[in-house]
């Protein structure tokens, strides 16, 4: 689920960070750039795990800032396929369920991917598991176990506003991406997966 991932990059240091001792500002900077971002390809930043290597610092023209090539290691979350995770109900929907961790919300399992027999009860709002004689409910706030059985990325550039229709000055605002950049798609389709209580 935890996994180290080694980056380089420049770390820039502003002039008010420089009374810190140097590798506590350099520290400071990528927390700051990375922790709890999600880097595409690369999964959820938590923390800087360690450095590796700085080059010198080198000090740009006009804005005073020293500009250092970092090599460090990085916490991430990004689980690999077939991991079997515990996350808590979040929300139902036809669609499927979304799945909440206590630091990553973006987890979804499809209604096809619910153990066979499941049904959505749309008075109730929530999904419903029927094997034989015996109904079991996916209640909110229920903690489950889930597969991973694939991830998705979204680009999160921003787009450019839409042109102004003729005949009107204002510009329309570009379009909102409502994607998360990182969603994780799970399985509770097999035996230990599901409802925790149902496996006790």
């Amino acid at each position: 689920m935890f996994i180290l991932t080694k980056i380089a990059d420049l770390v820039q240091i502003a002039p008010d960070d420089f009374r810190k001792q140097s590798y506590a500002a350099i520290e400071d900077n990528i927390n700051a750039k990375y922790a709890n971002k999600v880097v595409q390809k690369i999964g959820l930043c938590i923390c800087l795990w360690d450095i590796l290597w700085t080059s010198e610092g080198l000090i740009g023209q006009g804005d005073g800032m020293v500009n250092v090539n970092v090599e460090f290691r990085l916490v991430v979350f990004r689980p690999f396929k077939g991991e079997v995770i515990v996350a808590r109900i979040a929300d139902q929907s036809p669609e499927g369920i979304n799945l909440v961790t206590d630091f990553f919300d973006d987890i979804f399992v499809p209604w096809t991917e619910l153990p066979e027999g499941s049904e959505f009860e749309p008075s109730e709002k929530l999904w419903v598991w029927k094997e034989e004689d015996q109904v079991m409910y996916f209640d909110d706030n229920e903690m489950v176990r889930f597969r991973v059985i694939a991830e998705e990325w979204h680009d999160q550039t921003p787009s450019k506003p839409v042109e102004p229709v003729e005949g009107t000055e204002e510009q329309q605002p570009a379009p909102i991406n409502t994607k998360p950049p990182y969603k994780i798609i799970g399985s509770m389709n097999g035996p230990g997966l599901g409802v925790c209580l149902w496996w006790e």
